[in-house]
Formats: structure tokens, sequence, C-alpha cells
């Protein structure tokens, strides 16, 4: 019999799906069937069709890039695998936080696009107050959520060892994860990555969102219509929205899965041998990943706004701009290798 719990799961699964499916849908439908037909030029464009579809399927390629930030990644990731572990829903982590995110973005635009002209003025500059402060708040919050989430994990990593090694008695996590309990209540289910995303989204000086906003001041500038101007934050959400729920569903499998350690002999041992290391490398290389890009965050905050010197400096220029991908790429490899280590070998018949 399927429990309640699995059901809502289904259901909210269902729901997120249905949502970017609609963001696609009402995003590339305007486009298609509303702008490109009437010639409205979108950014520097001159409203002819390839032009108008060009700067579409630009903002549509700035979401799926920005989808792939380091920070995102590495909070998708570290968040997935503690809800996980926990046996909590994880599988849309990735959704709520993109949706957090793009309401920034989707904010920003609507100001641009009702002429605001003191957002417009401050985008414009880079030494304004709005670029000051959101250049400390951004980094700042995604610097310490990551330092937070990657110290709940090697606690909880601590605790598990320290579990098994005394043959499954239970034990609470010790001072750390005590300490650290109002973070975990605070950030206990999936909706609730709705608000860390709107925080990161503070900090919108990443190139892509800078990007999308140029293009939607370009728009702005043009006299283009307002519905016309907000396809493009639509088109970037759908974008960052699809990629960031895949990758919280594809990690939400991987941090659950465990080989089969049920068959007699001596592979039921050494399968439950492996899955003990996979859980290992799986939280380290996210932990590690995190603390890096945290470190990064911090430390340019502090070289920008106190000028401080080295190692700060020195922390702050290491490029992380791949890291996102990279690790992506490092967590599925280890799951297919692993996959590939405890497969069960094919009977072969006399």
């Amino acid at each position: 019999m399927t429990s309640p719990d699995r059901v809502d799961t289904r259901r909210g699964t269902v729901g997120v799906v249905a949502f970017i499916a609609a963001l696609h849908v009402l995003g590339w439908g305007v486009l298609l069937v509303a702008v490109v037909p009437a010639g409205i030029p979108l950014g520097a464009g001159d409203g002819t069709a390839l032009v108008t579809l060009g700067v579409g399927l630009a903002a549509y390629t700035l979401g799926l890039r920005h989808a792939f930030d380091a920070d995102h990644i590495a909070a998708i990731d570290n968040t997935t695998r503690r809800l996980a572990e926990r046996g909590r829903p994880a599988s849309t982590v990735g959704f709520w936080f993109s949706l957090g995110h793009s309401t920034i973005v989707l904010v920003l635009c609507v100001l641009l696009t009702f002429g605001v002209a003191a957002i417009s003025a401050s985008l414009a500059d880079d030494s304004s107050a709005l670029h000051t402060w959101t250049g400390v708040i951004g980094p700042t919050v995604s610097g310490v959520f990551l330092l937070v989430i990657a110290a709940v994990n090697i606690a909880s990593l601590r605790a598990r060892s320290r579990s098994d090694a005394h043959h499954g008695d239970h034990h609470h996590g010790g001072p750390v994860l005590r300490l650290l309990g109002p973070f975990e209540r605070a950030v206990d289910r999936p909706s609730r990555m709705y608000g860390v995303g709107l925080l990161f989204g503070l900090g919108f000086d990443t190139a892509t969102e800078i990007g999308l906003l140029a293009l939607a001041g370009a728009s702005t500038l043009a006299a283009v219509p307002w519905w016309a101007v907000l396809t493009l934050p639509v088109l970037f959400a759908a974008g960052m929205s699809a990629f960031d729920t895949a990758q919280g569903a594809v990690m939400r499998r991987a941090y659950a899965w465990q080989p089969d350690a049920g068959e007699s002999g001596g592979r039921g041992i050494r399968n439950r041998d492996v899955g003990a290391v996979y859980g290992v490398a799986m939280t380290v290389l996210s932990v590690v990943a995190a603390v890096v890009i945290a470190l990064v965050q911090l430390s340019g905050v502090l070289v920008e706004n106190l000028g401080l010197g080295d190692p700060f400096a020195w922390i702050a220029s290491i490029g992380v701009d791949d890291l996102g991908l990279l690790l992506t790429a490092l967590l599925l490899a280890t799951w297919a290798m692993v996959l590939i280590a405890t497969r069960r070998p094919r009977s072969v018949s006399a």
C-alpha cells in the first residue's frame, strides 16, 4: 500500500514538472505567437524574426548557464544530501531554490520595464549603493549558508560513522548538530529553499544576470510593450528551473542509492563496504566544493570592501566558475562507477 508521504511527494513532483512546463509554454508561446509575428524588437534587435528569436534564446541560455553556477550546485547538492539522509523528500530542492532566485530577477525586470528610474540608474552604475550592498549581501549569505550546510553534513557523517562503529547504536550527532539544530529546522523541507534562493539572488552581479538585465533594459529603452519584455525573465526562469530541478532530482537518487547488501556470502559484505565508502565519498566531494566556494566568496567580500591582502586576495582570485559543472560530473561519475562495481553478474545457463 502506498504511504501518504509517498503520495504527497509524487503530487509535489507532478506539480513542479507542470509549473516548469508552464514557464516554457508561457515564455516561448508569447515569444513565438505574439512577439515575433508583431515584429517587436527585443534587446537591441531590429524586430526581425531571427534576431528576436536569438534574444529569446539568449535569455533562456543565460538561465541554463546560471543553473550551473558553482554556488547553486553546492547549495542544492549539500541540502539534498542532508534531507535524503534524514528521510525527508528532497527531489524538489533545486526547483524551490531556482524559483526563489528567479523571483529577484523577475522583480528587477518588472521595475525596469515600468521605468523605475532609480533602479535603471543604479543597475547601470557599478559604484552605486545598490551594487555595493548587494555585492556584500549576496556573496555573504551564499558563503555562510554553504559553510553551515557543509558543517552539518560533516557532523552527520561523523555521527553515522560512530553509529556504525558501535554496531548500529544511535548517536544524535554530538554538540555540532545540536548547535546547528535551528539551521536544520529552518531548512527542513524543499520549499524552505525558496528563501535561500531569494537571498542568493540578492547578489545579482554575475555575468548571466547582468546580461539578462541588459537585454531587458535595452528593450525598455526601445519602448517595447511590458508584456513582451517580461518574456525574457520568464525564459530565464524556465531555463534555470529546468536544470536546477533536474540537478536536485538526480542527486536525490544518487545520495539515497545504496548497493544491494542483502545477498548472502562475500558479495553481500563487499556491497556493504562499497556502500559505506560510496556514502563517504559523495559527502566529502560535496562538502569540499561547498567550503572552497564559500571561502572564495567570503574572501572576495573582505578584499573588495576592507582592502585585505593575502591570503584573502589569493583565495578570492581562485576561479570557481566551472566548479559547479565539475562537481556534478564527479558525483555522477562516482555513482556510475559504484553502480558498475556492484552490479549483479548475469547467471550463465549451462
